[in-house]
């Protein structure tokens, strides 16, 4: 299922969320202009799991080496496919969550969910070699706040090998709901397959994404305002 929009409108300019965008794309202009070397941009400034987890190789690096790539590697994508379902993803769920926690909040909730999305890449991959780039862990636990701020919000979706229609109204509890099994039962099945080296679709970045999103909201947003503010509709 492809999400196109919802149906509620932002209350105001997502300034943040289209300055993500903004930035994943102009970093992607930059590996495309790296050519061939964008190879080593993936090792140098990706999520590498044996980096953190095998000593004789966390050695080799010293705490900011291993520290920036939790931020950069959620700037980086593997090709136009992967940008561009990221960045819609974010431009369909983004807008509504921005608005429920300031522009600020959101800001530091969406790099809190990368990193978040990461650690947990990293604990279920813990002997891959493999680089893991993208911004869907961030963007995971933008879908788990939309999840748990606007569960009966309608997402028009594109659901595939119809990609001229019919589309679908859909409650967000339920698409939302969906992906996140999933992304459970694929990653899953990657563990099982290979538990050693697993590589590929981080499944498990995007589920500890979703879970970072649906629960900080308990945290970060006042009670008060949840139980008087949020949209359930």
């Amino acid at each position: 299922m492809f999400p196109l929009k919802d149906d509620i409108p932002a209350r105001r300019f997502p300034f943040v969320t289209v300055s993500i965008i903004a930035l994943n794309c102009a970093v992607f202009i930059i590996e495309l202009m790296a050519g061939r070397r964008v190879e080593n941009i993936f090792l140098i400034f990706g999520i590498v799991p044996v980096r953190y987890t095998i000593p004789e190789i966390s050695e080799l690096f010293t705490w900011k080496e291993q520290a920036y790539p939790f931020i950069t590697s959620m700037f980086l994508h593997g090709g136009w496919m992967h940008l561009i379902s990221n960045m819609w993803t974010l431009w369909v769920f983004g807008d509504n969550v921005e608005d429920k926690l300031g522009s600020l909040r959101y800001l530091f909730f969406y790099l809190a969910g990368g990193i978040a999305a990461a650690l947990m890449h990293i604990f279920t991959n813990v002997n891959s070699p493999i680089p893991t780039i993208g911004a869907s862990g961030a963007v995971s636990a933008v879908m788990g706040a939309y999840f748990r701020f606007y569960p009966h919000a309608g997402v028009m979706t594109l659901i595939p090998p119809f990609f001229l229609g019919p589309f679908f109204r859909i409650p967000a509890i339920l698409f939302l709901g969906w992906w996140f099994v999933l992304q459970f039962f694929n990653g899953t099945l990657s563990l099982v397959d290979n538990p050693q080296t697993a590589g590929g679709v981080a499944w498990w970045a995007h589920v500890g994404g979703f879970m970072f999103g649906v629960f900080i909201c308990n945290i970060i947003v006042p009670r008060r305002k949840r139980n008087a503010d949020w949209e359930w509709v």
